[in-house]
């Protein structure tokens, strides 16, 4: 049976930028079916500035983000997650917790836009954002009602590649 709303966390260390990013481009464009959460491995605490102007100018919520520990999502009574995605790499390569719900997790790392040169840190955030959100509307447009457990897997991770 599909699930009425599919839950969707985006992992990131820092969760300060594109973890953050993915978040709110899920729950703006995923239309009710998707809630998406993200957390962090090593949170920064606060959200880099730049991450609520980049939303701000594509007309996005800005508030109600903050900088959480993926263990927040690993607890008893935390909600039953159906996705888990890696947007950097260092956190792709850490133990993560285990998820309830057993979800289908992909990585679809990207560079760190908070690292660019600050001459080109502006464009990087708004760079970053773009290919979050063609990867999120690739993802929206999977069947999932009528994939199956591994070909939703294998399209998913693919996505990341992309």
């Amino acid at each position: 049976m599909e699930p009425n709303i599919y839950n969707v966390l985006f992992i990131c260390t820092g969760n300060s930028a594109r973890s953050i990013l993915a978040e709110a481009l899920m729950n703006q464009l995923g239309g009710g079916r998707f809630r998406a959460y993200s957390a962090g491995s090593h949170p920064k605490g606060e959200l880099h500035p730049l991450t609520l102007k980049t939303l701000a100018a594509q007309r996005l919520p800005t508030d109600g983000y903050r900088s959480k520990s993926w263990e927040e999502f690993a607890r008893l009574g935390s909600p039953e997650l159906h996705f888990v995605f890696t947007v950097c790499d260092q956190a792709a390569g850490e133990v993560c917790p285990v998820w309830p719900g057993q979800p289908i997790s992909a990585h679809w790392g990207m560079p760190d836009p908070a690292a660019a040169p600050e001459a080109q840190r502006e464009q990087a955030f708004v760079d970053t954002f773009v290919t979050l959100k063609r990867r999120i509307q690739l993802m929206l447009a999977l069947p999932l009602a009528s994939l199956d457990r591994i070909a939703l897997r294998r399209e998913v991770r693919n996505i990341g590649t992309h």
